[in-house]
């Protein structure tokens, strides 16, 4: 494994709540700690569904890097905000289908840091970026070495711009402000993966998003609708079919549950966009 270099984090703090470790918790985890399992009990009685999403999320992830690397021929990925190793990460996926596929892993929390540099140490073709994702010439320029920038990369924002505030204030980037910085950078015939959690109930994004502030200590940014998300696409060709759709409908493995089996409150979003210059 490869490390990256001017680490941004800091202990790991078990005073407040973590978007990842609760994640982890939502995924039948252990790394998380009793402040994270009480901000999931909170967060399931105003959505109850969100350990549902969770897994298909999850199951979204394995199907997309799965058919980028099988079918599109990618051997380079970019995670941005990975999240806490758990089963059938992106290397695992990936390297199946292409050995030598390299994956770069940033993510700036302090307990995701610590798992990655001990799961990931023997395998030569992950790297780990102790980097905020926002901070897209930086992630470049240290991965210049590790990445070929001249053949396409598959950037993913797997169930993380919601973690984004729409202004962090100078040099932070909204959502849509990073994902076009970053489709600047990749080359042509590159993939950009994203999804979101979206809820057309504004009670359930004001619920959910005032809940992540405070057990955060206001380190999110909040519950979007379809059409922002959609507008993060601007710049990118999507790959339809199938489109933007609810991550079920994404070349589902298996038959998607029917609308009356499906969660009501929220529901992750998103798909695949194609870099073109």
């Amino acid at each position: 494994m490869s490390h990256g270099e001017k680490p941004e984090t800091h202990g790991i703090d078990t005073s407040r709540a973590s978007a990842a470790r609760m994640y982890d918790w939502l995924l039948g985890g252990t790394e998380n700690y009793q402040v994270d399992r009480d901000a999931c009990v909170t967060l399931l009685k105003i959505a109850p569904s969100t350990q549902q999403l969770a897994r298909s999320n999850r199951d979204f992830l394995r199907r997309v890097v799965r058919k980028l690397a099988a079918e599109r021929n990618i051997t380079q990925f970019l995670d941005h905000g990975s999240g806490l190793p758990t089963q059938d990460n992106v290397h695992e996926i990936v390297q199946q289908a292409k050995p030598g596929a390299k994956v770069v892993y940033v993510d700036n929390d302090p307990m995701v840091l610590a798992h990655a540099n001990t799961y990931l140490d023997d395998n030569e073709n992950t790297m780990v970026l102790d980097y905020d994702m926002r901070r897209t010439r930086a992630i470049r320029e240290a991965t210049k070495h590790f990445l070929d920038w001249t053949q396409p990369i598959a950037a993913l924002f797997i169930s993380v711009l919601h973690c984004l505030k729409d202004d962090a204030g100078e040099h932070q980037p909204s959502p849509a402000e990073l994902i076009e910085a970053v489709t600047r950078e990749l080359p042509s015939g590159s993939y950009v993966v994203i999804c979101q959690l979206v809820s057309d109930d504004q009670q359930v994004r004001d619920g959910v998003t005032e809940l992540m502030k405070q057990v955060t200590d206001d380190n999110w940014g909040r519950v979007r609708t379809t059409d922002e998300v959609r507008s993060y696409f601007s710049t990118l060709e999507i790959e339809n079919p199938p489109g933007l759709v609810d991550v079920l409908d994404w070349w589902p493995d298996t038959q998607p549950p029917p609308a009356d089996r499906r969660p009501s409150d929220w529901v992750e979003w998103g798909g695949v966009g194609r870099v073109r210059k």
